[in-house]
């Protein structure tokens, strides 16, 4: 059993509240303390030595409950299509150039997409979170009831991967949600997609930008990103049809068939079986309309949120375009 410290530290967040409330938060860290005994041979002193150095905080609290992405999209759009965000792609592109071809010939996934996400997420690598990760997933885990059930999963995988990457638990930093590294994984798709480029035995998404490049490449082609496929194209609309199309989910369910039913109107190179989803972006005066291909579906498998596939999309192609421009400017020279 728990002792009484480790029952206060983890209802530490929960200010004001009852006696019994407390009892029923330790009885959850005891529970999963059990757990990770019993199914992957913890040792419990070490696990409640461990606890006791867990600092619950309010202002994880605080964060989660307002995400960027509850924006309209012209304001959201702002926060990444910015001239600094762009330059940097283009640096960041330049200077692991050799790194990212190679991993788009071996997953297929554009070096503009690899580059955008990491921009998206961490402006390269400069932002990788503040957090104790261990404090992020416990302050979610046993505080944050509407998800307890997700970051108490995220918080064991945490533990099960400190132990195989041999880190202490309480080094790694990462968002107020427990991302981690330039690409912001959290423990589960670290343990599932996250790479070795050097295949030097680490996986370090934190320090290390080759193994962060090749950790999104993979976890886009097990997500089947299709190679060479387009991922959105914008559409126009006559009247308000349209919006019958704008329906729940980010998977592509209709056609261009029921586009042009509902008088909308794709790239005439598209077949009338096409799958697609027509998405809608708030813009300050009405709506802007793209038909959303299964390259933009699997974008949102990295964050469920069209404003964000959006936002990734568009990064790139200003990243791409301007990393061509300069790459055309500097032969320029060479030239003359």
């Amino acid at each position: 059993m728990m002792n009484k410290k480790i029952w206060q530290i983890i209802g530490f967040g929960l200010v004001m509240q009852t006696a019994q409330a407390a009892v029923e938060q330790s009885a959850s860290v005891d529970a999963f303390i059990d757990k990770m005994v019993e199914q992957h041979q913890f040792q419990r002193p070490e696990l409640e030595a461990l606890f006791q150095q867990v600092e619950i905080k309010q202002k994880i609290l605080n964060a989660i409950s307002r995400p960027a992405e509850g924006m309209p999209w012209h304001k959201y759009r702002k926060i990444f299509m910015q001239p600094s965000r762009i330059e940097g792609g283009v640096k960041f592109w330049r200077n692991h150039q050799l790194v990212l071809q190679t991993v788009e010939q071996q997953y297929g996934v554009p070096a503009e997409i690899i580059t955008a996400i990491i921009g998206v997420e961490t402006l390269y690598g400069q932002r990788t979170g503040g957090y104790r990760v261990i404090d992020a997933l416990a302050t979610l885990g046993f505080n944050y009831p509407k998800r307890s059930q997700f970051f108490l999963s995220e918080l064991e995988n945490f533990l099960l991967l400190t132990r195989q990457e041999n880190v202490d638990p309480l080094k790694p930093l990462g968002s107020y949600a427990g991302a981690m590294g330039m690409p912001q994984f959290m423990p589960s798709s670290y343990l599932s997609y996250a790479a070795d480029f050097e295949q030097d035995g680490h996986r370090d998404i934190w320090e290390n930008p080759a193994d962060a490049i090749a950790s999104v490449a993979n976890y886009f082609a097990k997500h089947h990103w299709r190679k060479d496929e387009a991922i959105v194209f914008p559409a126009v609309a006559e009247g308000e049809q349209w919006k019958k199309l704008v329906s729940k989910g980010l998977k592509p369910d209709q056609t261009v068939a029921d586009l042009k039913c509902h008088a909308v109107y794709a790239p005439d190179h598209l077949a009338d079986e096409t799958a697609v989803k027509l998405l809608s972006f708030e813009q300050t005066n009405g709506e802007n309309l793209w038909v959303a291909m299964h390259n933009f579906y699997v974008i949102t498998r990295y964050n469920h949120s069209p404003l964000y596939a959006m936002a990734v999309y568009q990064l790139s192609r200003a990243i791409k375009d301007r990393y061509l421009a300069t790459q055309q400017t500097t032969k320029g020279r060479y030239e003359r």
